[in-house]
């Protein structure tokens, strides 16, 4: 979910998207996250309003908390990576413009 979430956010956001949808977009993906996985998880899309709950709870729910933290983590982390290739930003250390192109970063080094 994050992924995806985030992959929207950059993508509303970039200066190449047509400037005042950025709210629109974002604030729709929101929402049909919370349609989606509300129902089949009881997910909450914000690790802290996970924590608080757990802390109460204990037990099965404080053993279960790290996934909460570790999971949004690891999907923005590869949000931002996916997007830089997907996006074609330009990439400093390689120099290389437009989708990423292994043999062309095999070739700059």
């Amino acid at each position: 979910m994050t992924f995806f979430f985030l992959m929207i956010i950059l993508g509303a956001t970039d200066e190449r998207a047509p400037s005042g949808f950025a709210p629109i977009a974002i604030g729709l993906a929101l929402t049909l996250i919370h349609l989606i996985s509300i129902p089949v998880t009881n997910t909450s899309v914000n690790p802290a309003r996970s924590t608080g709950p757990a802390l109460l709870v204990g037990g099965w729910a404080l053993s279960q908390l790290w996934l909460f933290w570790i999971a949004p983590l690891l999907g923005a982390a590869v949000a931002g990576v996916v997007y830089r290739f997907v996006s074609g930003e330009r990439s400093q250390a390689a120099g290389i413009e437009g989708p990423a192109d292994l043999s062309q970063l095999a070739k700059a080094k």
